[in-house]
């Protein structure tokens, strides 16, 4: 069981006002994450969701710790019935028109005895498809213009 935290960084063809945007707005999070009910990119507000590992739900709660607009999200990731607390962190860095992010999921030792679904390993699966499959399509997609 490792304490340290997972961190992957991705660059992005996309500037950072976009990147920010499908981080932090609802209708655009709905399109490459998770189908939230609402989302507000202020400290202390609460949100939650559920999504299914097999046959099993798992109810996702999280409170939102850190924000520097345009820069930095952090939120508290636990999940209802199970031990344990993690901050996910969110870090935008522009490179000319490019952004460099870097996720930062620390605390998942906490997680782990909650069970195998758990382990270290399904994160780092999950946040490196989330990013390089979900996110990057969706901020990389030019818009058509008609």
């Amino acid at each position: 069981m490792s304490s340290q935290p997972f961190v992957i960084e991705r660059v992005f063809d996309a500037p950072v006002t976009k990147v920010w945007d499908a981080l932090t707005r609802n209708e655009q999070m709905k399109k490459w994450y998770f189908q939230l009910s609402d989302f507000k990119p202020v400290v202390g507000f609460e949100f939650q969701f559920i999504a299914k590992n097999e046959q099993v739900e798992y109810h996702h709660i999280c409170k939102i710790t850190e924000v520097i607009d345009g820069k930095k999200m952090a939120y508290s990731w636990r999940y209802k019935g199970y031990p344990g607390i993690s901050i996910v962190t969110f870090e935008l860095f522009p490179e000319g028109n490019k952004t460099k992010l870097r996720l930062t999921h620390a605390g998942l030792e906490t997680l782990e005895p909650g069970g195998p679904d758990f382990a270290r390993k399904n994160f780092e699966e999950g946040w490196t498809s989330i990013l390089d499959k979900s996110l990057k399509g969706f901020v990389e997609a030019k818009s058509v213009q008609l």
